[in-house]
Formats: structure tokens, C-alpha cells, sequence
């Protein structure tokens, strides 16, 4: 039987106050540094509980959009948009200093993520911002994605993520939160879903298609009103089918 490792990772720090019940679950998190949500005392909490957990912390900048939760694109010059990811990443860095702890990752959120995956100058400004850290921070991105080729020709470490709780489209774009089917909710299938993303490589599109597909992390949103449910069943499942998560 091959075996297969994975890292599972959430979203935290957004103002739901979950994270002391995620964490035993998760290898890595991302953490809310004041864009669409989070400030010094929110990112301090779940980076003291990622340390007590050892969990693996990771930036997650969105467009500074508090009032639409960093879900809608924004017109912005690159030079804002470079200023603010920094901006946001650097005040996490602040508290990670005060808890000795290392930025693992960055990961983009919401609008920023998904438009990034397809939009080479968006892309652009969040490489940019990455290689300003002289330390060896991985960037998560999305498999087949602008941003993940964009990585790889800088020389950025790249951690490919899937979602465990979003239906995708044949492009392997996620399906808009505008629709129905966008969430699963269901934890038998969602764990379906994970599963053969991760031993068969491949994708069921919301089509019906199978589409080729790589896994390095996974992400259950922290967001998600079941998040708990949800990860703890995934962690449990995948140790009963021999998947390592580290």
C-alpha cells in the first residue's frame, strides 16, 4: 500500500473564536494579519495557541477589505497593493518575534488568492512582496495556477492546497460562494472528495469531470459554521486510510 503524507491547514484569526477546538487537528495555520479581519491582539492569541499546538504558522493578507471579509476584488495601483500585503505580513512577523516563533508560509485570502491564480500582475506584487523575506517562506498556491508557475521561476517554495470543503470547476477554479454548491457540507463526502484528490490525483469537478490535480496541504475554512466537525472528521479518516499528517 503506498502511503501518503499531507499537511491540513485553516484559515484562523477571522473572528469566529474557534481556533483553541481547530488546532489539535491542523499542521498549519493561516493567520489574519488586518486585512479582511485580525489585529495584534487576534493574531497574538492563535499564534500563542499554534506554538502550544505545534502548528505551523503562515501569513494570510488579503485585499484591506474588513467590510466585504476580503471577498470581492478591489481596484487597486500595484504599489498599494504591494504596500498593504507587506504591511499586513510584517505586523504578523511583529508577534511571531515576541513568541519566537517562524512564518512557515504565506498564503493570499478570499478575492486576492483566487484573482492571483489567473491575473499575472496580480501575481506579480505578491512574488514581489515574498522575496523580501530573506527567510526560506513558503508560498501556498493553487495547482496549474499563474502564481504557482510565477513561484517556481523565482525560486520561491511552493506548497500546492486544495480545499476540502469547496466544489470546483473544470478549470479547477473554486465555484463562486455566489452559488449553492460552491460549500460541501457533508463530511462523508467532503472526506470522498479529499480522498481522491489525494491517492488518485485527480479532482471531481462540480461537472462531473475528472481533472488532474496535486496535493501538498489541505484547507478547511475556519469560517465554515462546521469547520470543527468537519477537520476533526478529515483528520481521523485519513489516519484510518494510512494518511500521514504532519
Amino acid at each position: 500500500m503506498e502511503l501518503f503524507h499531507v499537511d491540513i491547514n485553516a484559515d484562523v484569526g477571522e473572528g469566529i473564536d474557534n481556533e483553541a477546538q481547530l488546532m489539535p487537528f491542523l499542521s498549519s495555520c493561516n493567520i489574519a494579519c488586518g486585512g479582511h479581519a485580525g489585529d495584534e491582539v487576534t493574531m497574538s492569541k492563535v499564534v500563542k495557541l499554534a506554538k502550544e499546538h505545534q502548528v505551523k504558522v503562515g501569513a494570510h493578507p488579503s485585499f484591506p477589505d474588513k467590510e466585504n471579509f476580503g471577498r470581492q476584488a478591489m481596484d487597486m495601483s500595484c504599489a498599494a497593493l504591494f504596500a498593504s500585503i507587506k504591511h499586513q505580513i510584517d505586523s504578523l512577523l511583529v508577534v511571531l518575534k515576541e513568541e519566537q516563533v517562524d512564518l512557515h508560509h504565506i498564503k493570499p485570502h478570499g478575492a486576492l488568492y483566487n484573482m492571483a491564480a489567473a491575473d499575472k500582475k496580480l501575481a506579480e506584487v505578491i512574488i514581489e512582496v515574498v522575496k523580501t523575506y530573506a527567510m526560506p517562506v513558503q508560498l501556498y498556491v493553487p495547482y496549474g495556477s499563474v502564481i504557482a508557475d510565477l513561484a517556481v521561476q523565482n525560486n520561491i517554495p511552493i506548497v500546492y492546497e486544495v480545499f476540502a470543503d469547496r466544489n470546483y470547476n473544470d478549470d479547477l477554479s473554486l465555484v463562486s460562494r455566489t452559488k449553492k454548491e460552491a460549500l460541501i457540507h457533508d463530511i462523508d463526502e467532503m472526506f470522498e472528495h479529499v480522498y481522491r484528490m489525494i491517492s488518485m490525483r485527480e479532482v471531481k469537478t462540480l461537472d462531473g469531470i475528472k481533472v488532474p490535480i496535486r496535493v501538498d496541504t489541505i484547507c478547511v475554512h475556519g469560517d465554515n459554521v462546521e469547520a470543527i466537525k468537519l477537520v476533526e472528521n478529515l483528520w481521523k479518516k485519513l489516519g484510518e486510510k494510512g494518511v500521514k499528517v504532519y
